[in-house]
């Protein structure tokens, strides 16, 4: 084995969330180390959402790695619901006193965090195998991986587990050290990915009695669909033709007049979950982004809560570095989850409202009709709509003076 390294933070993970917290941290002085498991390629080439909330937005200018985004990106003031054949638009800039969103994309966001931390000359190791954490639970954690070879250990002070739902870092916590809660959906979302232009200038949540559709866009140039489909549908039976046809079978009228189809660059079946971990820490352990919670990707919350984890924890970690205060790593996972599950309930209220659920039969229908119906004829019910969507602040009913509440699980 090559002789340990050392560093303060070891990060795992190299997606948006460990890269926002490595940027974070050398900000501020910490030296901090990033191992991924995949090559910088396959991390580039992940397809995901790009809905960002003002407070991400705000922290990708705060990093100064913003000016693309700020040049490229799509300011959003609203979007349209789509239902019983008539659209909604949901005036989310007029109704939340001027907040709306940024359509940027997670490869874009992910490709300027990149080159922010090579231009910075920060450590990021890709492609190490056998990642394994170890020694969290005490004073002195490490990680160990393979690369080229060689048999590498990285020695630390705290480790971020940023690695994704199925990554090392939470599934080498011990049994019944954390509480699981999950939801699984009957249904998951077909994507595609093409070089046409938009449907509209706004996003598309459709609800149809043939199942959901969203039409979003990356660009001006390049769209991306979706379409509800039963978890047993493969993505390899689904042609091109197929896809739009089915598409325009849930649309309006306008819509299929204005849609342009083409080839797809990319076609994938994502299935929709529910998932939030009890507590976000164990010992040195912080897990952040979807290491520790998944949304549904209807309320597009789940990089926006990945940004404000890890904004949250940096900032827990300059004040320990700084010897001001362990306060925010003993409030992280508290303070993290109380956004975590409002974010949940949002995302799984939008699902139930604009999906078909199997189980639900005629019923479940007119409930769901009866709910768009007075979401979409009320300013109140339009404005907690618009309001959750554009992200509440990140100190939303935070109580003022010293947090009561619990630490965060220790061993």
């Amino acid at each position: 084995m090559i002789a340990p390294s050392r560093t303060q933070v070891a990060i795992v993970g190299a997606g948006p969330s460990g890269l926002l917290l490595g940027q974070l941290l050398a900000r501020a002085g910490i030296d901090a180390v990033i191992v991924e498991r995949q090559s910088a390629a396959h991390v580039l080439g992940r397809i995901r959402a790009g809905v960002l909330e003002q407070v991400c937005v705000d922290l990708l200018d705060e990093l100064g790695v913003g000016a693309r985004m700020r040049r490229e990106g799509l300011p959003h003031d609203g979007f349209a619901i789509l239902w019983q054949g008539q659209r909604h638009r949901i005036d989310m800039h007029g109704l939340t006193g001027g907040k709306r969103v940024m359509v940027y994309g997670q490869t874009e966001l992910t490709r300027d965090l990149m080159d922010a931390r090579q231009a910075a000359g920060l450590h990021t190791v890709y492609e190490a195998s056998q990642v394994a954490i170890h020694d969290f639970d005490g004073q002195r954690p490490r990680v160990t991986y393979q690369q080229e070879g060689q048999a590498r250990e990285l020695h630390c002070d705290f480790i971020a587990g940023c690695d994704g739902f199925h990554g090392v870092c939470r599934a080498s916590l011990p049994d019944g050290a954390v509480a699981t809660y999950e939801k699984v959906y009957p249904f998951g979302w077909l994507g595609l990915l093409s070089d046409t232009p938009p449907l509209s200038h706004e996003l598309i949540y459709v609800n149809s009695p043939r199942g959901f559709a969203l039409c979003s866009m990356r660009s001006h140039t390049r769209s991306r669909y979706y379409l509800q489909v039963p978890l047993t549908e493969r993505v390899e039976d689904w042609s091109d033709e197929a896809f739009w046809r089915e598409l325009r079978q849930r649309l309006d009228d306008r819509g299929r007049e204005a849609l342009v189809t083409g080839r797809s660059l990319e076609k994938s079946i994502a299935p929709l979950r529910s998932f939030v971990v009890e507590p976000l820490r164990f010992g040195r352990l912080f897990l952040a982004g979807d290491a520790g919670h998944i949304v549904p990707p209807t309320g597009a919350k789940g990089l926006n809560l990945a940004a404000t984890d890890v904004k949250l924890l940096a900032s827990a970690l300059v004040e320990h570095y700084q010897g001001r205060s362990d306060a925010g790593l003993d409030g992280y996972s508290a303070r993290c989850l109380r956004r975590v599950w409002r974010a949940e309930r949002f995302s799984w209220w939008f699902t139930s409202l604009l999906h078909r659920f199997p189980e639900g039969g005629p019923m479940g229908d007119k409930l769901q009709d009866a709910e768009l119906d007075y979401l979409v004829h009320s300013p109140h019910a339009s404005r907690t709509l618009a309001e959750n969507y554009v992200g509440l602040p990140l100190d939303f009913g935070e109580p003022a003076g010293p947090s009561t509440a619990p630490e965060a699980q220790r061993p």
